[in-house]
Formats: structure tokens, sequence, C-alpha cells
């Protein structure tokens, strides 16, 4: 029931961003721009690219602004304002000690229902965000390794990380809408279902293309999060806390998911490591948790 309820928020979220835009770029190209000496519809190129951006920097950003909420409502959460156990307290105030070191506004802190060791933050700016850490994570890690993990989430805040990386999305998107438009206009000109059935899969091959470098730099925000939680609590906390989480990991998902057919991939989805060979590493968000612990040795003392 969890899943069909994320699947429908998901498709339901979609269908008002792409509403909300469409009738947002109409309005602006159409009839704004052009009051201040802006027309943007007399050249294809020009148009297409506009409506490209529209719909590629705005949907990253509503994402962005909707992240709290989707997080919210996709999970079985609920919220830490006044800890009682200690793990609680651990995490709790990890954050409030971070948030006014670095003198944003105190993170909501979640924590959320799962076996599989995982925490996250997001939020669409440093002084709107929130911290989530799952349950699996907060019963096996040591008091000391659940503040480097929590700490490590903090550094993703105060690093502008998720405004950073929506703008990048935001600028593949642009592009991946603007060539596959470009490219399939001529054939929807001659037969409009041919030329819509090749915008679709350039759309799709473009996107899978688009990956790469937002992967790319998913895995640069990760080692940067690691120094962060490392000046913070330690950088042997932190690789203490990385060796535990994979192990975890795989024993979790050994035991509970293959039998489901799922396959080692898995681990992608779960945000606990990335790939260290072929070509599945350049699709990974994170990197390699022996590259992350080497990485923290090599931080100076």
């Amino acid at each position: 029931m969890q899943w069909f309820k994320g699947i429908f928020l998901l498709i339901v979220t979609n269908l008002l961003i792409f509403f909300t835009l469409a009738i947002t770029g109409t309005i602006l190209i159409d009839y704004v721009l052009p009051q201040f000496g802006i027309d943007l519809r007399g050249s294809v190129a020009t148009h297409e690219f506009a409506w490209a951006m529209v719909f590629g920097f705005g949907g990253a950003f509503i994402s962005l602004f909707m992240s709290k909420w989707m997080a919210k409502r996709g999970m079985r959460m609920q919220q830490v304002t006044s800890p009682s156990t200690q793990k609680e307290k651990v995490v709790f105030n990890t954050v409030a000690e971070l948030a006014e070191r670095e003198g944003i506004k105190m993170p909501e802190v979640w924590v959320y229902w799962d076996d599989v060791p995982n925490a996250f933050a997001t939020g669409p700016t440093r002084n709107n965000a929130m911290v989530a850490v799952s349950s699996g994570l907060a019963m096996n890690l040591s008091d000391d390794e659940l503040r480097a993990v929590v700490a490590h989430e903090v550094g993703h805040i105060t690093n502008g990380d998720m405004m950073a990386t929506t703008l990048l999305q935001g600028l593949m998107n642009t592009f991946v809408y603007f060539i596959a438009r470009m490219i399939s206009r001529p054939l929807m000109e001659r037969n409009y279902w041919m030329g819509f059935a090749v915008y679709m899969l350039l759309q799709f091959v473009l996107s899978i293309l688009a990956m790469i470098p937002i992967c790319w730099f998913s895995r640069r925000r990760e080692f940067r999060a690691d120094a962060y939680a490392a000046n913070a609590v330690g950088a042997a906390s932190m690789a203490a806390a990385l060796q535990k989480i994979e192990i975890l990991s795989q024993q979790t998902l050994s035991s509970e998911h293959r039998e489901e057919g799922m396959s080692d991939d898995a681990l992608a989805t779960m945000k606990i490591h990335g790939q260290s060979k072929g070509i599945g590493h350049l699709f990974s968000t994170h990197p390699p948790t022996a590259d992350r612990i080497a990485a923290l040795k090599d931080l100076p003392k």
C-alpha cells in the first residue's frame, strides 16, 4: 500500500507540474516577455529553447520545492521535536549543534521505518531543510557513527547541494527537451505520430546520457559531505559508519529482498554506495565505499 501511495503521488505531482508549466510558459512567452520587448515567438529555435528552459528548469525547481512534502508523504515518518530515546537525542542534538555553528535555521529532524540503514537530507534552501534517518541506521550504529552520518547530511545542506543539483538537473533537462524537439520537429511536420515517437525515443536516450554528468556531480558532493562530517565529528567515525552501513545493507538486502528477485544493483537505489567497475559506475550517485574511506584517510589531520 505504501508503494502504491508513493507511485500515485509521483504521477499526480508530475501531472500538476506539467499543467502548471504549460500555463506559465504560455503566459510568459506569449504575453509577459513581449511587453518588455523580448519576443521569442518569431524564431523557431529560440521559441523551442525558451519552452525547453521553462520545462527543464521549471520542473527541476518545482520538484526541489516539493521535495520535503514528497518525502514526508512517500514514507512512514515521524518528526522528532522532543527527543525521548538516546538515539533520537544523538540525531536531534547533532543537527541542532551543527545548525547553530553554521548559522542556519534548524532543519527538521525525522525518523522513518526501514531496516535498510540509510539517511538523507532534502529541502529547497539551507534554511528550509530536513534530515531523515532510517530506523535501521539509528539502531545499528554507535552514537559516534550516527553523529558522523547525521553530520554528513547536514553537510549537504550547508554546502547547498540540493540547489546546485537542481540547477544542473534543470540545465540537462533543457538540452534534452531542446535537442529532442529540434531533431523530431521536421518529422512531426510530415507525419505527426512518427515524429512524436522519435521525440519520445530521443528524450529517453538523451535523459539517460544526461544522468552521467548529474551522477558525476553527485559523487563529488558525497566526498565533500564526508569531509564536512570528518571536520565536525572526526574522520574515523565517518569511515567506521561507512564500513558498517555497507555490511548491514548487503545483509539486509540479501535476507529480505533477494527473495523477491532483486539484484545487488538495488544498493544504488538505497543510496548506500556506488559501483567501482564497468559502465554502471557512470550512473552511480554515490562513490564506492572504499574510495570514500580512502579520501577520508587522505584528509589533512
